[in-house]
């Protein structure tokens, strides 16, 4: 059976804490980014963070791994490439997968490697994440972590941007892309992640895009930082220039659907925001999901607004497992 999603990401354990700004600037983060760390980096914040008492919550994340739950959820049949190590924190990652119902390649390192992948997201009153990452083992994926047959026996192949962040992880994406040109059937997706990995990593960007893209994810500051324009209505404009169709969240705007003939906009779900943490991972498995139904680029944006408000609404990145099924009700129903 074909599936419908496959993807390639980091294999990380989300610990989320809530915090007040004066912590995020004590520990000298900024809000609303995602920042590389390592594990001998992070053991002194998760120290100051356990004193502080901040309420926290724990399961197994990142950004592809978040949008795969979502779509699978709702029903789709996915597929995740990612490496954990033979960890305490790589047997919560790959049980969460397996009861989310996604399936993977199940490689995992040696126990005494280095360990499985953490991200700490820091949420302040004001619902902006801040992020402190140590790849760690998910950095070091090769060629025998990948599943050629599984990824092009699918409908759609996703690509979590962070992937250019580690040399080892972006030769195995490539890998993945040129395998796939004897199989121009699967579809192409590509989260931008952030727009400091953007405008960091412009040329690898590049590269994915030589590929042929059928879909970009990102938000409105991606979108600049991936187009070079000063504000948000010059980059839409310039994304029209594309082949691919762009999904562009714009937070309390809603969202845009770029297309080479017109630009869809789709008003936001009015909510009281608590979290928008895994917001656009949120956004974007649903939007691919509503896709896999054949519903209008329209449908998808309205669809995926909603799904990405439940999150907001929620402390941490998902929905319960009843969540999602109130959310695909709510789509089906409309």
């Amino acid at each position: 059976m074909k599936n419908d999603i496959s993807a390639i990401g980091n294999a990380l354990v989300d610990t989320v804490f809530k915090v007040p700004h004066e912590l995020i600037q004590e520990l000298g983060l900024e809000i609303d980014q995602m920042n590389l760390s390592n594990a001998e980096e992070q053991a002194p914040i998760i120290k100051r963070l356990v004193e502080s008492g901040a309420e926290t919550i724990s399961d197994c994340g990142g950004s592809a791994t978040n949008s795969l739950v979502a779509a699978a959820s709702y029903g789709a049949k996915c597929f995740h490439v990612c490496k954990v190590t033979d960890d305490v924190d790589g047997a919560t990652y790959l049980n969460s997968l397996k009861d989310a119902g996604v399936a993977h390649n199940g490689n995992m390192a040696d126990s005494a490697a280095i360990p499985t992948g953490k991200c700490l997201i820091l949420v302040t009153p004001d619902a902006k994440r801040s992020m402190m990452t140590s790849l760690s083992i998910s950095s070091e994926m090769g060629t025998a972590d990948l599943d050629l047959e599984n990824i092009a026996n699918s409908k759609i192949f996703y690509i979590e941007g962070y992937m250019v962040t580690s040399n080892e992880n972006y030769k195995c994406a490539l890998a993945i892309l040129e395998h796939l040109k004897s199989y121009p059937e699967v579809k192409i997706a590509l989260s931008l992640s952030d727009p400091g990995i953007v405008a960091g990593f412009r040329d690898q960007f590049k590269e994915i895009e030589s590929y042929g893209l059928s879909y970009i994810f990102g938000n409105d500051d991606e979108a600049m930082a991936f187009t070079g324009a000063a504000n948000i209505e010059q980059a839409l404009l310039d994304l029209q220039s594309k082949s691919f169709t762009s999904i562009i969240t714009m937070g309390a705007h809603g969202s845009a659907v770029v297309t080479s003939s017109e630009i869809i906009k789709v008003d936001a779900v009015n909510i009281n925001p608590i979290d928008t943490n895994g917001a656009g991972d949120m956004f974007a498995g649903s939007f691919l999901y509503a896709l896999l139904q054949n519903k209008d680029l329209t449908a998808c944006a309205e669809f995926a607004n909603y799904g990405a408000a439940r999150v907001v609404e929620t402390f941490g990145p998902r929905l319960s497992k009843e969540g999602y099924v109130e959310t695909l009700k709510s789509f089906q129903k409309n």
